[in-house]
C-alpha cells in the first residue's frame, strides 16, 4: 500500500511526476494508493491562502476518478494515536500523514527530506 503526502498529491493532480523515482512510479501503477484526510485538510488550507488554485474536493475527486487514489478511512483516533510517535516535527499535517502511513504499514510517497529521515518507509 502507498500513501501520498500533500505535495505529491498536488503533483499527480497536475499530471507531474518529476521528482518521483522509477521505483515509485512502478509502485503507483501496481499498488493500492490512498491519501489521508489530513491531506484534504492541508489542501483546503493551501487553497484558502492562495497557494493552490482549487479547493480540496475537486482535487480529491480527480485523484479518485482518474488515478484510483482514494481517501483512506481509518479512524481519527487511530491516526492521531500513531501520529504521537512523530515528535521530529511540529507540523501537524506531517505528523498526521506519517502517522496514518505508519498505521497502514504503507510506503509514504513524499518529497519532504525531513519525512525521509524520520519515516522508515518513505519513498520519492
Amino acid at each position: 500500500m502507498i500513501m501520498l503526502d500533500t505535495h505529491v498529491a498536488v503533483a499527480l493532480y497536475e499530471g507531474r511526476s518529476a521528482g518521483l523515482s522509477a521505483r515509485a512510479l512502478r509502485r503507483l501503477d501496481r499498488e493500492p494508493t490512498t491519501i489521508s484526510p489530513a491531506v484534504l485538510l492541508e489542501l483546503e488550507l493551501l487553497h484558502e491562502i492562495k497557494r493552490i488554485r482549487l479547493p480540496a474536493r475537486p482535487i480529491a475527486d480527480h485523484l479518485r476518478e482518474r488515478l484510483s487514489i482514494a481517501v483512506a478511512s481509518e479512524s481519527f483516533a487511530e491516526v492521531t494515536g500513531a501520529a504521537l510517535a512523530f515528535g521530529f516535527t511540529r507540523d501537524p499535517f506531517d505528523r498526521l500523514i506519517a502517522g496514518h502511513a505508519q498505521l497502514n504499514r504503507a510506503t509514504l510517497l513524499t518529497f519532504d527530506t525531513q519525512l525521509h529521515r524520520h519515516y522508515a518507509d518513505a519513498l520519492a
